[in-house]
């Protein structure tokens, strides 16, 4: 759940909206930067967290990285490139993200994802971010081996967005090596 107000139109109020209308675990997606944000989520209800790389510190993606942790929530590790992704392993992040958006641009390059699959460990969720508006653009990182799809965009606008999450849902998995 986007909860980014600026840019977004998100809110904390919407968190808690969709955790108490779904029976799944919620992910707060926003710019976290600070310990309280962690916190605010969990008040909410979330069950995990976004933590971008490129928009933290070396020091500052462990601290918060363990700050959600003890906080009880999971953490989405989100990367755009190797060196990130070497922090994200390095910090001991059991779900990395690999965004095919540089945020900097807003560019999309769908190459990006299907490129750093490969070097996330096996032990570890390889998501697949942005970029993907159909079932038909799933196939590079699906074949690279993305564990799962963060996909936002193409379900919101989605004439029929349970529909469309059931067309992404049927996706099979293919394993990384």
């Amino acid at each position: 759940v986007l909860t980014e107000p600026e840019e977004f139109g998100g809110s904390l109020d919407d968190l808690a909206t969709v955790t108490r209308c779904v029976g799944l675990p919620v992910l707060r997606k926003d710019f976290i930067v600070h310990a309280v944000q962690i916190w605010e989520a969990r008040a909410a209800g979330a069950a995990a967290v976004l933590l971008i790389a490129r928009s933290l510190s070396p020091s500052e993606l462990p601290e918060l990285y363990h700050e959600a942790r003890a906080a009880g929530l999971d953490v989405l590790v989100e990367v755009r490139d190797a060196q990130e992704l070497q922090r994200a392993i390095d910090v001991g992040a059991r779900v990395i993200g690999v965004n095919n958006r540089d945020l900097e641009t807003l560019v999309i390059d769908p190459s990006t994802a299907p490129q750093l699959m490969h070097l996330i460990p096996p032990d570890r969720i390889a998501v697949a971010e942005s970029g993907m508006a159909s079932v038909h653009d799933v196939g590079p990182a699906q074949q690279a081996g993305a564990d799962a799809l963060l996909i936002g965009s193409a379900i919101s606008a989605a004439a029929d967005p349970a529909s469309a999450v059931a067309a992404f849902a049927k996706l099979a998995r293919v394993a990384r090596v």
